[in-house]
């Protein structure tokens, strides 16, 4: 561990940590897999149609509650409790805990995959039943994926789980619309929508099992692709273990329960803060429908909408502070265990300022750009159900920002051992959300919007009270003007030339998918003045950015930089 001084020489030397290097590769990944994902929706979408899609996300929200429960945390938390032991070079005990960690999965998510399977009907109407039935192999095959990423995460080597993330992404897209297509095709005898009600649903039905079909393919390559590079590496990993010198090796009881301690918490953690969307569509489809004595098919399909299009949009930038996360875990558990407070704050404050940098200017774009961004991504029949989704990201473009937030500050508190912490403050931010959703949907008209507002009051709630809980357990305390200020000023001169260059390209073109690109590409170059011009990042900081060194040269070259 390097001392004080010899941290500010690196900072003089203008090198960043490597744990941003990391995230930074994680978010790239993160990001790519994300575009795959939306350049996928879009056909996907055209042969699903909205109300399969409508069926698909219902389902997805309640797969991804089990999947939390059982597995989806495993990546975090056996990063931490791993790095603990590589930061005292334990590398026996370190791999033992990979053994019981994989011994868990299986059990755990043996149990959770045939609880969906047998319970699907407990959760989902009766159209959606096979859809989340679908889902239930997946648990089993993530928590040992999940295992194997947290293992190299913990290692603070993020390529690994770069790739896979690619590769799950592109085996989902490729899968999924082909098993769509071939059942619907198998089902109806043609792709046409029908007329009647019963054929819509059955379609729908049959679109959206092969939309979780892919899900499943693409983890299961994922996992193939994990055990290969493990497969190369054990060589290696033999060798550290058999020069272990450490007389003291843990009993598996004790890295059981080590495990379930420190899983467990976060299992709860991020089920909890993740039970937002599950709760908004059932509030939505089930309590909403049954309140206001709407239409089913109706109903989904407007929620197809907002699921597939604004949110999966939304959550796009998001990217980014999930990989700050999982690149923060190890970094913050290591310094809190060798009592590093100084080390925690310098962390901290880098992370949450690189996270703000990229969320804020986000946020902006989708403000102003919603609507070219939902017509180049996705193709809706109709002109009101392109309005819907449209002003549907630009009411969830704020959260953006208080979702980046709240994930990376999640995270930093169960870095630093306060994994309850993020439990409480999730479970009185979704107890206020639930009250608004249903308050706005049962006295206004605002229908969909109702669920928009009360997903960006739960985000800020979850983003105030996690960096108050920061503050107080480590004494830290956020630098606001370069952190907040600089890039939200920045952030409005580029959405001000976003839709200058947008609205200018279109009165010339006609197309706003042909002026859309442009308007970002420039926006971005905007954005990216703008910020130095007035001093938001230094040098030292824009080289630790993945192509930093590029950046840097360029903006030197531009006489932006001395």
């Amino acid at each position: 561990m390097a001392d004080n001084g010899s941290r500010k020489n690196s900072s003089n030397n203008g090198r960043k940590d490597s744990f941003i290097m990391q995230a930074g590769i994680l978010a790239a990944a993160g990001i790519i897999s994300r575009i795959i994902g939306l350049l996928y929706r879009s056909p996907l979408q055209r042969v699903v149609g909205d109300l399969g899609m409508g069926y698909y996300h219902s389902a997805y929200n309640y797969y991804t509650i089990i999947l939390m429960i059982s597995s989806y945390s495993i990546p975090s938390a056996i990063s931490k409790v791993i790095a603990q032991k590589l930061a005292e070079r334990e590398f026996r005990n370190a791999h033992r805990l990979f053994h019981c960690a994989l011994a868990y999965v299986l059990v755990v998510g043996s149990a959770a995959s045939l609880f969906l399977y047998f319970g699907a009907g407990l959760f989902v109407g009766e159209e959606a039943v096979p859809v989340l039935r679908t889902f239930a192999p997946t648990i089993f095959v993530y928590g040992i994926l999940g295992v194997l990423r947290g293992y190299f995460q913990a290692h603070r080597s993020m390529a690994q789980t770069s790739v896979s993330q690619i590769l799950e992404q592109i085996a989902n897209a490729v899968v999924s619309i082909g098993a769509a297509y071939l059942l619907i095709k198998s089902a109806m005898g043609t792709m046409e929508i029908p007329v009647s009600e019963a054929e819509q649903v059955t379609r729908a039905t049959s679109g959206a099992i092969g939309s979780a079909l892919g899900t499943g393919a693409g983890v299961l390559v994922a996992l193939l692709f994990m055990l290969g590079i493990y497969g190369l590496n054990r060589g290696l990993i033999m060798g550290r273990i058999a020069r272990d010198r450490h007389e003291q090796v843990d009993s598996y009881g004790e890295m059981v329960r080590t495990i379930t301690f420190v899983v467990l918490p976060f299992i709860l953690s991020t089920a909890v803060y993740n039970l937002s969307s599950t709760v908004n569509n059932t509030v939505y489809t089930k309590w909403y429908l049954d309140v206001k004595e709407l239409g089913a098919v109706d109903i989904y399909s407007r929620w197809g909408i907002f699921s597939a299009q604004a949110l999966t949009i939304s959550n796009i930038p998001i990217a980014f502070a999930s990989a700050m996360a999982s690149a923060m875990i190890p970094s913050v558990a290591q310094l809190a265990a060798a009592r590093d407070i100084y080390g925690a704050r310098e962390k901290i404050g880098l992370a949450v300022k690189t996270t703000m940098i990229i969320s804020i200017p986000c946020a902006a774009g989708l403000l102003v750009l919603a609507r070219p961004i939902t017509g180049l991504l996705f193709t809706n029949k109709t002109a009101e159900a392109e309005d819907l989704a449209t002003r549907l990201l630009m009411a969830l473009a704020l959260s953006v920002i208080f979702y980046a937030l709240s994930t990376l500050n999640s995270s930093i508190l169960q870095g630093l051992g306060k994994v309850n912490t993020p439990i409480i403050n999730a479970a009185i931010a979704l107890a206020v959300q639930t009250g608004v959703s249903m308050g706005l949907l049962y006295w206004t008209k605002l229908d969909l919007y109702s669920i928009a507002i009360a997903n960006t009051v739960y985000s800020f709630l979850m983003c105030v009270l996690n960096q108050l809980a920061v503050r107080r357990a480590v004494g830290y305390r956020q630098e606001i003007v370069r952190s907040f200020l600089i890039p939200g000023i920045a952030a409005g001169f580029m959405g001000a030339a976003a839709w200058a260059v947008y609205e200018g390209l279109l009165l010339l073109t006609k197309s706003p998918r042909i002026s859309v690109i442009p308007a970002v590409l420039i926006a971005a170059a905007v954005y990216f003045v703008m910020l130095i011009l007035m001093r938001g990042v230094t040098e030292a900081e824009l080289r630790g950015f993945p192509k930093g060194h590029v950046l840097v040269k360029v903006a030197k070259k531009c006489r932006l930089m001395r």
